[in-house]
């Protein structure tokens, strides 16, 4: 049986997807959760979790190449090596990544406006350099909202509204467009040639109650949407973007819907966080249709049979750890640790055939996680 390596943020899921397709799994990643280990025959993290420590903060510790070197330990013995969001493909052998390997123009949110503002619907973007220059954009533009974005990143992290209290404005940053509406996204599968939509749903974003940090940090997803008429508009033109962009395997796209409309965000050139709930909704095994799509093959994918619910927790408090191994709930870390204020928790995730149902027994769920976190 092949061996594959499995590096970035969080790894977990799909490594415990290729386990079950019987893979030698191999895993470097970020935050070493403790149900990583039946899932990878080998594995190594950068957050050493100890009882009666803290975890920290994740802005202030995490560092992709620290991951890289990581995952070179096991590079040698893979024969495939699929690259999650954090780390960069072009850092491992060109041969054995599975998936897209020159990404800086999709990562990159100002270079991919310029590659497709002519093409699709995008809100207004601006490469600045100070923070008069914001200013002197966003006065132009009275009738508009604005936020600063990181050019690269994920997750959400680093957006925050501009206002009269901004600053720290550098050529790191976008001024974007802000368009107040649903967050949606599809998860697309494709091959280079050809692609397919299989799958669409809203996002959650700066959910206060999950207790997310960061304004508009990505908290989870319920999937599918539901507007047909919606869905048939982000289905085509997901296709339409990434055939556009030539990208492979599964990818995603991120939008906002306001009346009647779909404006295009980012594009992941990667397996995306919804990955778990494609797998209950599509009754599919999504790291095999990723690996199957970068060799050309698109795997028949049925409509959605149930509705999923993913929601990352995060800690209300200052807190440290007890027994959170609990049905629907994975990403578990080690008992005993701290866990900051605003930093994920775990992550819960359930399914029904009926949406309401769903989302109940995801909420439920959440009030046993919070009930086993013990503030310091």
């Amino acid at each position: 049986m092949e061996n594959v390596l499995v590096v970035g943020v969080n790894t977990r899921a799909v490594a415990c997807s290729l386990k079950r397709r019987g893979y030698n799994v191999y895993s470097a990643d970020y935050f070493g959760v403790v149900d990583i280990s039946p899932c990878a025959d080998q594995y190594k993290s950068f957050l050493g979790q100890t009882p009666g420590r803290s975890c920290g903060q994740f802005t202030n510790t995490f560092q992709s190449k620290a991951i890289e070197e990581l995952a070179s330990e096991f590079v040698d013995k893979a024969d495939k090596i699929i690259c999650l969001a954090g780390v960069s493909p072009e850092h491992f052998p060109r041969d054995k990544v599975m998936g897209n390997y020159q990404v800086q123009e999709v990562d990159d949110k100002y270079l991919l406006y310029q590659k497709l503002k002519n093409k699709f619907q995008i809100p207004d973007t601006f490469k600045v350099s100070s923070i008069g220059e914001a200013y002197e954009i966003a006065g132009n533009h009275l009738e508009k909202n604005f936020i600063l974005k990181p050019r690269n990143g994920s997750g959400g992290y680093g957006i925050r509204e501009f206002n009269e209290e901004a600053q720290n404005v550098n050529n790191d940053l976008i001024l974007q467009e802000k368009i107040d509406g649903i967050n949606l996204s599809a998860s697309v599968l494709a091959t280079g040639g050809e692609c397919k939509t299989i799958l669409s749903s809203q996002q959650i974003i700066g959910d206060k109650n999950l207790y997310q940090r960061e304004p508009f940090g990505y908290c989870g997803n319920i999937t599918p949407y539901t507007d047909r008429k919606v869905n048939k508009n982000l289905m085509a033109t997901s296709e339409e973007i990434i055939q556009d962009l030539g990208l492979v395997g599964s990818c995603g796209v991120d939008y906002i819907f306001k009346d009647n409309e779909i404006f295009l965000l980012e594009v992941n050139p990667r397996l995306q966080g919804t990955m778990e709930c494609a797998e209950l909704s599509l009754n599919i095994n999504m790291a095999e249709a990723h690996l199957e799509a970068c060799q050309g093959n698109l795997m028949p994918v049925s409509r959605p049979v149930k509705f999923a619910v993913k929601m990352i927790v995060h800690s209300k408090t200052r807190s440290r750890t007890g027994d959170l191994d609990l049905p629907d709930v994975y990403d578990l870390p080690a008992q005993n640790v701290i866990i900051e204020e605003g930093e994920p928790v775990v992550t819960v995730i359930t399914a029904d055939e009926i949406r309401e149902n769903a989302l109940l027994k995801a909420h439920s769920t959440l009030e046993k996680v919070y009930n086993n976190l013990n503030p310091v």
